[in-house]
């Protein structure tokens, strides 16, 4: 597990997968996302397999938030993805599907907690993600964790009938604070 300061990363169980459907079939959740069609409990039962296929640095990580109680309730995910090891460089992805957790700086923190992981833990250089321009608030996330603007992939996506430019942000070892909230 990965700790930071209010939340924690564990990893991604079948247990979970009915949780990762209902969030993902929620069009406020994933209007912000590369998802064209409703997602069933049996295709992300085959892409969880797939997951496990993958090496152990790129699965998918549980966020969980510390309740009074002492308790875990988990609110979205995030993984690295695409890991590079010979550039040393990995693509970055998250949601937060808990609407009620929006706003409260959890999606800030995870990114900065992932950034910690990829910078201290698997020793990487550069984690880079995309953004849609209609995200404002990811982009304000970003750029509060470290993520630095590199440019704009000009009408990327089609989403809900119009197209929609992808930012890409990154942020270099060099240029991390090493804050993990």
């Amino acid at each position: 597990m990965i700790y930071g300061k209010r939340i924690r990363f564990r990893a991604a169980e079948r247990a979970d997968l009915p949780l990762f459907v209902r969030w993902l079939n929620d069009p406020e959740v994933y209007q912000n996302l590369s998802m064209h069609y409703a997602l069933s409990l049996a295709r992300e039962e085959k892409w969880f397999e797939s997951m496990l296929d993958r090496p152990p640095a790129e699965q998918v990580h549980v966020i969980e938030v510390r309740q009074p109680d002492e308790s875990w309730l988990p609110i979205g995910n995030c993984s690295l993805m695409n890991i590079n090891w010979t550039s040393s460089k990995a693509e970055f992805g998250i949601f937060i599907g808990e609407k009620a957790y929006w706003n409260q700086g959890y999606g800030t923190e995870a990114t900065r907690l992932m950034l910690r992981h990829g910078f201290e833990t698997l020793n990487l250089h550069r984690i880079y993600l995309r953004v849609f321009r209609t995200n404002p608030r990811a982009i304000r996330a970003y750029e509060k964790a470290g993520y630095i603007a590199e440019g704009w992939q000009r009408q990327a996506e089609y989403h809900d009938g119009q197209y929609i430019d992808v930012l890409m942000m990154s942020v270099l070892r060099s240029e991390w604070t090493g804050e993990a909230s």
